[in-house]
This record gives C-alpha cells, sequence and structure tokens, in this order.
C-alpha cells in the first residue's frame, strides 16, 4: 500500500513508519520541517507540511490508499490537535482515502469504575495529561460526525511507552483493556503493529477501538 503518515518523527509516528516499511509498504512521513527529516526511519518519502494548511496536506494524500495520522501538539497546544484532525478528515474527503487517527484513552470506560472514563474518573489521570486527555476526546467527537470519509479511531492502552514488539495485543471497543492485574498497557511497538494491522485488515470502518496487553 502506499502510506502517509503524520507527525511521522514523534515517538509512535515513528514506530508506525517503521512497522510499515517492515511490511514492504511505500511510506510518505510528514512532519512539520526539514530539520526533522533525520528523524525519520530509511526508505521513507520525507515531507515537511503544515497539516491545517489544505494547500500543503493536498500532496500528501494524492495517490495513497491510506493516511494515518499520529499528530500530537507540542505541550501546551494540545487544543491544537482538534483543529488538526479537522485538516486531515476534510482532506481525506476531498482525495477519497481512507484515514486512521491514532487517538487517546481519555474515551474509554474504566473497569469497575460505575460508568466513568478515563477522562471523568476522579484522580485517573495526572494533572499533565488532562488537557491531551481532553483534546483527544473532542478529536473522537470529531470522527462521530464524520460520514463523508471511512474513519477508524485507535485509543491505546493508558499506559503507551516504549518497549519491545511482542506480537501480541488483546482487542476492545470502548473499555480499557486490562491484564490480569487490572493494569492497561501497551508498548508503543506493539500498538504499531496493531496500527498496521488495522491498515491492512479494515475491521473498523467509522468505528473506535482499543488494545492492551
Amino acid at each position: 500500500m502506499n502510506i502517509t503518515v503524520y507527525g511521522a518523527a514523534g515517538d509512535v509516528g515513528k514506530r508506525i513508519v517503521s512497522e510499515a516499511l517492515a511490511r514492504g509498504h511505500n511510506v510518505i512521513g510528514v512532519v512539520r520541517t526539514k530539520a526533522q527529516f533525520g528523524r525519520l526511519p530509511d526508505n521513507v518519502r520525507p515531507y515537511a507540511a503544515d497539516v491545517s494548511d489544505q494547500q500543503q496536506l493536498a500532496p500528501t494524500m494524492k495517490g495513497q490508499d491510506l493516511v494515518i495520522s499520529a499528530l500530537r501538539p507540542p505541550e501546551g497546544h494540545e487544543d491544537d490537535l482538534p483543529t488538526l484532525t479537522r485538516s486531515v478528515l476534510d482532506g481525506s474527503a476531498a482525495a477519497g482515502v481512507r484515514v486512521l487517527l491514532v487517538g487517546g484513552a481519555g474515551r474509554l470506560l474504566v473497569p469497575g469504575c460505575d460508568g466513568k472514563t478515563v477522562l471523568s474518573a476522579p484522580d485517573f489521570l495526572p494533572s499533565s495529561a488532562v488537557a491531551i486527555a481532553r483534546a483527544c476526546q473532542a478529536q473522537y467527537e470529531l470522527c462521530l460526525g464524520e460520514t463523508r470519509v471511512d474513519w477508524t479511531y485507535l485509543s491505546p492502552a493508558a499506559m503507551l511507552t516504549p518497549g519491545d514488539c511482542t506480537g501480541r495485543y488483546r482487542l476492545g471497543t470502548d473499555t480499557l483493556v486490562v491484564d490480569e492485574s487490572g493494569v492497561s498497557r501497551i508498548s508503543m511497538e506493539d500498538f504499531a503493529m496493531a496500527v498496521l494491522d488495522e491498515a491492512e485488515v479494515p475491521k473498523h470502518v467509522r468505528r473506535a477501538f482499543t488494545v492492551g496487553y
């Protein structure tokens, strides 16, 4: 497939790019500035663009089979995420291309917490994570209202950290996936594998899902 990845130099984005390349896909890696090209894996086609600008965005979607958004604004600019997501959705609609969005866990129900979500459960999130969780919730709500595009919204486990690629994960829908100890976690490497599994065999078109161990 011909795949474009936005946020390709980020912690999650670069792992998605590497996984896609390892599977033999052709990848355009989109970053904010050319100064970030050195952070991209080998064999990726680098592209610098302001994702909020449709004129810059359009060439990164032309002729592509799929776009993956792994965008995460810098700290202090979390509120930019819904705007950037709207731009990606608008561009995808114009180009007629499927889009897979790396979302947040804030929308997910916490097991045994009386219907509370990661975002609404008292003291579940550290204060430093609240702003991005709220932005991801707004991002998810944008997708729910999107009828022009075949979108998929993938929420990670509560803890998404660098680690090993174990080659395993479990799927969920609207509730945190937790292990036998009640911990919700997944490595960025296994998360990237889940992203590419969905990219290659779409099972959640215009739906959201989650993964964890």
